[in-house]
């Protein structure tokens, strides 16, 4: 097998499925992965502007090797999907890019895979054996992209694609009349990384141990999916709890700065992660309760449970398969509470059933059975595995 992969920015900070699942498959076989320009429309700020400049400075640079058997380059498009000529322009630049670096590779017989919709005007056009699309979210409703023209795109990738891995039940139900041959496949998760949380060896960072404790802790994107109403109440009710957030910040959180309980420690590298896992004392997931958080399927819940850390989330269908595991609440008042029940409540024993619960969903078992399902698939098509 021979992969071109679509995804996301492979430099990114904040590594996502598409960086997982790429790096196991590039591990076992050759693998192009393409960074695709991102779903909304670039605007004004400083960071867009730098990216975009980036972008088109590596645009035109030919594959560069990563890692073994291992090429990534950068696909030119421009941004704004909702207008004809552009579209028209991105798929004829496209093409031709892709094309001359499936060649100077030496490429053959390829297997197209998209982790997001917009470049999906390629499927069926690069002599590929399969076309996969594996979706993690529901993109329409991501802030700020155009949502007729996402709507759309993932809609006709979903039709055409050859077969299609989603990452909940949610988007199953929502996949699977446009296209049959679609398979839940959920996010997995390295343990053994997060579980370094529970090492002896594994340092906190230096600034947390002035701290006061407990520590309420959080890593990820902080953009409008988070409830950041949830967040003040429980900074205001118990300013004797220190709260945490390990991340970018893609909203407005001001009014959240000036609480003395309140750290923003901005972007850490992944490897980094189990060390602040250490210093927190319970997790949380405040999201604002949508039909795109409904849908979706959070990396860090899982991430948290490798850890051993006690959770508290709001009720997502994806959380509750781990039951009592995860503690839910749906606003401030009741996060309070059930961070306290966790904080009284926590053993040894439970730190363990929480590793347990994941210590199976690893990033390697999800990529194993996705390889299994695709020689299935070549197998049915009478095509050589390779």
């Amino acid at each position: 097998m021979q992969f071109v992969y679509f995804g996301n920015d492979w430099f990114a900070d904040n590594r996502t499925s598409s960086h997982h699942i790429a790096r196991r498959l590039g591990a076992k076989f050759p693998l192009l992965y393409i960074e695709t320009p991102g779903l909304r429309s670039p605007n004004a700020s400083g960071r867009d502007i730098r990216k975009l400049f980036r972008k088109l400075a590596r645009a035109f640079r030919p594959p560069e090797l990563v890692a073994p058997h291992l090429w990534v380059m950068t696909l030119p498009q421009i941004p704004f999907h909702r207008f004809a000529i552009v579209q028209a322009v991105n798929q004829a630049l496209s093409r031709i890019r892709v094309r001359q670096a499936i060649r100077r590779i030496g490429f053959r017989d390829v297997i197209t895979w998209f982790h997001v919709p917009h470049p999906g005007f390629l499927a069926h056009q690069l002599g590929e054996r399969l076309t996969v699309f594996y979706c993690i979210d529901e993109y329409a409703k991501l802030p700020d992209v155009d949502t007729r023209s996402i709507e759309d795109m993932d809609r006709r990738l979903t039709s055409v694609a050859d077969i299609v891995f989603v990452c909940s039940k949610g988007l199953l139900d929502s996949h699977l009349p446009l296209n049959g041959n679609t398979r839940l496949s959920p996010h997995g998760v390295d343990a053994d990384l997060f579980g370094r949380a529970e090492d002896e060896e594994t340092q906190t960072p230096p600034e947390t141990r002035d701290w006061t404790r407990p520590i309420i802790g959080f890593w990820g994107l902080v953009d409008r999916w988070v409830d950041l109403s949830i967040i003040e109440h429980i900074a205001r009710s118990r300013p004797d709890w220190t709260l945490v957030f390990i991340g970018r910040t893609a909203v407005d959180v001001s009014a959240l700065k000036v609480l003395e309980n309140i750290h923003f420690v901005g972007t850490k590298p992944y490897s980094a992660l189990p060390g602040w896992a250490k210093a927190i004392d319970v997790c949380i997931l405040p999201f604002a309760q949508n039909s795109l958080m409904l849908n979706s399927s959070p990396l860090k819940l899982r991430e948290y449970l490798a850890t051993g850390r006690p959770i508290v989330s709001v009720p997502l269908p994806d959380v509750k398969q781990f039951g009592d595991l995860v503690g839910t609440a749906c606003d401030g008042p009741a996060f309070v509470k059930a961070i306290a029940e966790c904080l009284s409540q926590n053993t040894r024993e439970k730190s363990a059933l929480r590793r347990k619960a994941v210590a199976g969903c690893t990033w390697d078992a999800t990529v194993t059975n996705i390889v299994a399902n695709l020689e299935v698939e070549l197998s049915a098509r009478g095509l050589d595995i390779g």
